[in-house]
């Protein structure tokens, strides 16, 4: 399946099942398994996924285009998928090819746990062990914050080497293994679909060859394989809601009328100007991020800076936008059937979402000034 078949499916499966399902996902805070069921069917969790092992073989150009449509239906399953692509990059290069095929047949969710309790939204320090113990290795760890908390098949699972002297490891857990617990239910202002919770590890025992990639080397597949896919899919998320928010407002400008002055609200010349502002804004946003994926695949050298704006910039772009939108839409914006204010409300989550928006910041700085990321 090419890419534009890929996105036909991806429109049917939105007008038949996440769009309709959207509202109750965010109203109840329930996962969206539906739509994730029904994604996996017609093989969408597998567009990562070669070809030689049943999958679709697509890019991160592609998945771009998929999370950010799926955004502007149901921003919970678009962070969903985001998160799973990005377990799945990494099992594609290193995982077994048992997992690979189950996740290019749609029948496995995977997910990242990075972020710990004691360094938050510091991914690239965890805290949580690795002990060897006979042919297996014994994890303990506190994860603050995983996508998919107690619903994903397996964790992308960072801790500290089990023998090297610095760097992290990547562990793929199971999540049905003993030791593993989820914390509470998610109960959050936005994105509240994404089952987004606390997971510990108590004298959890996977087997050595759980490990994906060299014990030590896990950072730099974070950074290497993780982040560049992080980074492109978040901001594909936060495009998406944009192009959500400013879908509703104009859809309300155009259809709520000044009874008095015989005019509907895209009348008002102040009211145009905003909705263009948010168009450019958002236009521009898109254009960064597409460059982006264009620097990546083709190795450019500004490929990392372009990266590490990506998120920054399309994050940003998208609280600006979904404020104006509000502003546009004045005090029925906040009804939830204007379709203004869940975007408003999911668009929260880029700012804090390690790499935050506060550390991009200072990432870019220091790659501009020609400084260690982590100096």
């Amino acid at each position: 399946m090419t890419a534009t078949p890929v996105l036909d499916v991806l429109e049917e499966l939105i007008t038949t099942v996440v769009g309709p399902n959207a509202a109750a996902v965010d109203a109840e805070g329930a996962f969206p398994r539906a739509s994730v069921t029904a994604l996996g069917q017609q093989g969408l969790l597998g567009l990562l996924s070669a070809p030689e092992v049943g999958g679709l073989g697509l890019g991160l150009a592609d998945a771009a285009q998929v999370v950010r449509r799926l955004a502007s239906a149901c921003g919970s399953t678009a962070m969903v998928v985001c998160m799973h692509y990005c377990a799945a990059a990494v099992i594609e290069q290193f995982g077994p090819d048992e997992t690979r095929r189950a996740i290019a047949a749609g029948t496995h969710l995977s997910t990242l746990a990075f972020s710990e309790t004691g360094s938050r939204s510091h991914f690239w320090a965890p805290l949580g062990t690795a002990t060897a113990t006979g042919d297996g290795v014994v994890l303990n760890a506190s994860k603050s914050w995983v996508t998919s908390a107690g619903e994903a098949d397996s964790y992308v699972w960072t801790s500290r080497p089990v023998a090297a002297p610095a760097g992290a490891s990547l562990w793929l857990v199971p999540a049905t293994t003993d030791g593993l617990k989820v914390g509470a239910r998610f109960d959050g202002l936005g994105l509240r679909g994404n089952a987004s919770s606390p997971v510990s590890a108590t004298d959890v025992v996977v087997d050595a060859s759980a490990a994906l990639g060299a014990d030590g080397g896990g950072l730099d597949i974070a950074l290497g394989v993780v982040l560049p896919v992080f980074q492109i899919l978040n901001s594909s998320c936060s495009l998406g809601l944009t192009d959500a928010a400013i879908g509703a407002a104009i859809e309300h400008v155009t259809t709520a009328r000044l009874e008095h002055l015989d005019q509907v609200l895209a009348d008002q010349p102040v009211v145009r100007q905003h909705i263009a502002e948010m168009k450019n804004r958002a236009d521009a946003a898109s254009t960064l991020v597409d460059d982006a994926v264009a620097a990546l695949g083709t190795g450019r050298p500004d490929a990392p800076l372009r990266m590490l704006q990506s998120k920054a910039v399309a994050g940003e772009t998208a609280l600006d936008v979904v404020d104006l939108a509000m502003r546009v839409g004045g005090g029925a914006a906040f009804r939830k059937d204007i379709g203004i204010e869940r975007p408003f409300r999911d668009a929260r989550a880029s700012a804090v979402m390690a790499p935050t928006l506060d550390a991009l910041q200072e990432f870019i700085g220091r790659a501009l000034c020609g400084m260690e990321l982590f100096g």
